[in-house]
């Protein structure tokens, strides 16, 4: 196979690896983000008990290296998309690697909305869930942006990771023909298009997010 055909294929199981794991890890940590924030002791609606709770759950779910989390969540892989290799089995542990970290960066972002305009909710018989709806997400939303930008960035180098152990895509290509079988020619070119992903995810959340701020 020629490295065009490679490196395109390879290209295209990343993008589909941290499209669908962003989905999902945003589906998983986003919810969570909003209620550790809403738990806090300061929050709209605060419940220390279960704030620590979830707060000691998401930190052990952090502080996993991803691989080993990969290794141990192959059965649920299996179970879920009915194999433990390659880039629908991938798509599982980099969903649930990343979910803890959206969260937090939820709960950061969310957390740095002017308080004045909660209490200013508040007086005019707002709920929880409007508040939450119309004054936190919507004035955190270039914080959001910056986070979920982040995040995306995060994904592709976890995907990379995950080719060390079968999980196709860009390091995958690069283990495989790039360091096993000596084309450092391939390796280059998967480090090159790892870059350049990277470099189009970041400008394009700072451009979204810059404008978002622009328009407030």
């Amino acid at each position: 196979m020629n490295t065009f055909y490679l490196v395109g294929s390879a290209t295209l199981q990343t993008l589909i690896m941290v499209f669908f794991s962003t989905v999902f890890s945003l589906l998983l940590g986003f919810p969570l983000g909003v209620l550790l924030c809403a738990t806090d002791p300061t929050g709209i609606s605060p419940r220390p008990v279960l704030n620590q709770v979830l707060s000691r759950i998401v930190n052990i779910l952090r502080s996993f290296p991803f691989i080993i989390l990969m290794i141990v969540l192959f059965p649920l892989s299996r179970v879920i998309v009915g194999t433990s290799i390659g880039t629908r089995a991938t798509i599982v542990p980099l969903s649930i690697a990343a979910a803890p970290f959206v969260a937090r960066i939820i709960e950061s972002s969310l957390n740095e909305v002017n308080p004045e305009l909660i209490q200013a909710a508040k007086a005019m018989g707002s709920t929880n869930m409007q508040i939450i709806l119309k004054v936190l997400i919507p004035e955190a939303m270039p914080a959001l942006v910056d986070g979920i930008t982040l995040t995306i960035i995060n994904l592709i180098g976890y995907s990379a990771m995950a080719g060390a152990i079968g999980g196709g895509g860009l390091g995958d290509l690069a283990i495989r023909y790039g360091y096993q079988r000596f084309r450092t020619g391939i390796m280059a070119a998967a480090v090159i298009v790892i870059l350049i992903l990277v470099e189009i995810i970041q400008f394009a959340g700072t451009k979204i997010s810059g404008r978002l701020l622009a328009k407030r």
